[in-house]
């Protein structure tokens, strides 16, 4: 089996790779041979895999692999192993795919494996972080309550990510909406009132003659502003694809006014959650934080939290790395900085955690309370124009005629 790695020299410098073996304790005694402390060890799936094309026709939702996680470990604390637990579950399931990866990782458990190796063979539905999770679980005898940790977890996550697409479903459909209207407008209905008119020889008023010189254009020129369209947004779609337009996307979110603040509120509050758990499980902060870099979904906070995991290889802590980065609001340092010296980092984390996603949900909230009464005025507006060049151009040629 493939594993990919991330270790530390002697000199703290970090290196990752790929190294085949039989099981994870073979790459560790690997790279320990070799002077390296492993830091992040999960296997490696290729970017086409067969799972990745059946799940692509049957995908996996998060709910159903949270509520994977809740009835497991309701069985396991009725007294039930780990296999025929999965096997009582997987007939419950309806997706196809899922039940066919619960299906392999009963299995693998059945051949001697434990559950978190099994799981993490399917990063894409397991994530990193849930089995390094549930892998200290296994050791302390507490995998029951990392299970509901995780899921817990994850439930967050799920509400966070629907938050803001709540957040941005009203404006988009409102746009399409708006640029529809505006186009049946301006290539049909005017153009019929312009024969009128035309024919009328009336003197039309100014407003009327932009309205309708707008719509000539439109109208005779759709080809080019058609191509010219589809070729900026062919450029944006292979602009962002790079690793530049990506970053450089993941920057402009965190610019933009009200969003902007409650994307990087989510990111912080992701960010302090993910250390919470993980630390909260027993693993040291070298381990933790190379995997919530990995499961940070902004690359402008992933480098941030990765710039603070080296200064914190040095031996400058956690807080010291964060005042120095503006990416980690006062709070969030200041807490951690009580946690550390307390020696209760998890409390305080999730203390942020908590504050930052209350925040962010009032944020959102109101963001969405403001965003339609703006979008609603804006269409009216746009709609508006275009009906009084039409009313005006009517009113001046009754006065023409009369």
């Amino acid at each position: 089996m493939i594993y990919q790695y991330v270790a530390c020299s002697e000199s703290g410098e970090i290196v990752k790779g790929k190294l085949t073996a039989e099981k994870e304790e073979s790459v560790s005694e690997t790279l320990a041979y070799a002077g390296y402390r492993l830091i992040n060890l999960r296997p490696y799936v290729p970017f086409m895999s067969s799972g990745k094309l059946t799940a692509g026709f049957f995908p996996i939702k998060p709910a159903e692999v949270n509520m994977l996680y809740r009835q497991l470990a309701l069985l396991l604390e009725s007294g039930v192993n780990i296999a025929t637990a999965l096997d009582l579950l997987q007939d419950q399931i309806t997706n196809r795919t899922f039940k066919k990866i619960v299906s392999e990782v009963t299995a693998d458990i059945r051949s001697g494996n434990q559950l978190s190796a099994a799981m993490s063979k399917y990063p894409e539905v397991f994530t990193p972080m849930s089995t390094r999770t549930l892998s200290i679980g296994e050791q302390t005898g507490g995998l029951e309550t990392m299970l509901r940790q995780v899921a817990d977890y994850n439930e967050k996550e799920i509400a966070t990510r629907k938050g803001i697409k709540g957040a941005m479903t009203y404006p988009i459909i409102a746009l399409v909406v708006c640029v529809g209207v505006v186009g049946v407008l301006m290539c049909f209905v005017l153009p019929a009132f312009a024969g009128l008119y035309g024919q009328l020889g009336a003197k039309l008023p100014k407003i009327t003659e932009m309205m309708l010189s707008l719509s000539g254009i439109l109208r005779h020129n759709y080809k080019m502003i058609f191509l010219v369209v589809f070729g900026i947004a062919l450029f944006a779609m292979i602009y962002l694809r790079t690793e530049d337009g990506k970053f450089n996307m993941d920057k402009l979110i965190l610019k933009v006014p009200l969003l902007g603040r409650v994307k990087h509120l989510n990111e912080l509050a992701r960010a302090a959650r993910s250390i919470s758990l993980l630390y909260t499980a027993g693993l040291p902060l070298t381990e933790i934080m190379p995997m919530v870099v990995q499961g940070c979904s902004n690359r402008v906070m992933a480098k941030a939290l990765n710039e603070v995991h080296v200064e914190m290889l040095r031996g400058e802590g956690l807080s010291k790395p964060m005042s120095r980065n503006p990416m980690f609001l006062p709070m969030m340092v200041q807490m951690v900085k009580v946690g550390e010296e307390t020696g209760s980092l998890d409390s305080s984390l999730q203390a942020v955690c908590s504050n930052y996603e209350t925040e962010a949900q009032d944020k959102t909230k109101g963001l969405i309370a403001m965003i339609q009464p703006i979008m609603t005025i804006v269409i009216a507006g746009i709609v508006g124009i275009i009906a009084l060049s039409m009313v005006s151009a009517m009113y001046s040629m009754y006065g023409q005629a009369f």
